[in-house]
């Protein structure tokens, strides 16, 4: 299967109703913002649900979250030396095993090292090696297109099982956190060049696209009901050569997205190149 043959990037409209899109563990898992108040949700949140996403279509994925492991693997670590994918110990071994090509059998054999790259760095010994791969596939932090407003409400989290029930220890009250609304908007891109060193693909490109309106399905918590998170536009621009036709930060500001969740194309900062525009929910 050839690399990718053309430069791709793309663009994703999410709307957020009464969900908390990305909390932040150090500020009591309140929603993400900036100092200016424009809502956050990184890129690494994006790849997570990309990657369940990818791994709930049949791909094997090596960073696998805990409520997804479908290998019964304890660490990346035994997931990367398992036989069950061939590769073994000794892929960490530079004696045994060339950087080259252990890297080559990682991008085979995982969707996400190939698309988004991975530090191997398992070497515990002088013979250990760390492999580091670029990925052709970069996705950008999404960010709110106004400043959000953020309820937070008390809520009992747990039950006491001590006394006789009258009284709440302050152990049992918690927070709960929630973005009312927001419109959010997500760049990205796929990088040719570093797709020849991975393997990434022109159907594994189509892969992604086929993703990205789904994003959100299958990823209902308390923090974010079902329905509450939805891609409403994928916007999808496919250049006609791999060094493609204008730079993608050019491409990603020809895309004015509004309040509402309208928006408007300047086709004349990218005369020719006109992006293919998905439905989302």
């Amino acid at each position: 299967m050839s690399p990718l043959q053309h430069k791709i990037d793309f663009a994703v409209i999410l709307t957020v109703d009464h969900a908390n899109p990305n909390g932040d563990p150090l500020n009591g898992n309140r929603p993400r913002v900036d100092y200016d108040g424009y809502g956050e949700i990184t890129d690494v949140c994006l790849k997570r649900k990309l990657r369940d996403r990818l791994q709930e279509a049949g791909q094997s994925i090596f960073v696998q979250s805990d409520e997804k492991k479908q290998d019964g693997m304890t660490s990346l670590k035994n997931r990367a030396e398992s036989a069950e994918y061939g590769l073994g110990k000794d892929m960490f071994n530079e004696k045994k095993t060339p950087k080259d090509v252990a890297a080559r059998k990682a991008c085979e054999k995982w969707f996400d090292v190939r698309a988004f790259g991975q530090l191997f760095a398992f070497g515990g010994d002088a013979s250990g090696v760390s492999i580091p791969i670029r990925g052709p596939v970069t996705v950008q932090s999404a960010f709110s297109i106004e400043p959000v407003s953020i309820t937070s409400t008390q809520i009992t989290k747990s039950v006491s099982g001590e006394g006789d029930g009258t009284k709440r220890g302050s152990d049992t009250m918690g927070m709960k956190h929630r973005v009312d609304k927001g419109i959010y908007v997500f760049y990205g891109s796929m990088n040719p060049q570093l797709a020849e060193r991975t393997g990434f693909s022109d159907d594994d490109a189509e892969t992604i696209k086929s993703i990205l309106p789904k994003l959100f399905e299958n990823d209902a918590s308390s923090a974010r009901p079902e329905g509450s998170m939805a891609v409403k536009k994928v916007f999808w621009w496919k250049h006609n050569c791999k060094s493609g036709q204008y730079s993608s930060a050019r491409v990603h500001k020809s895309l004015t997205v509004n309040a509402d969740g309208s928006y408007m194309i300047d086709k004349s900062a990218t005369e020719g190149l006109e992006p293919e525009v998905i439905e989302g929910f």
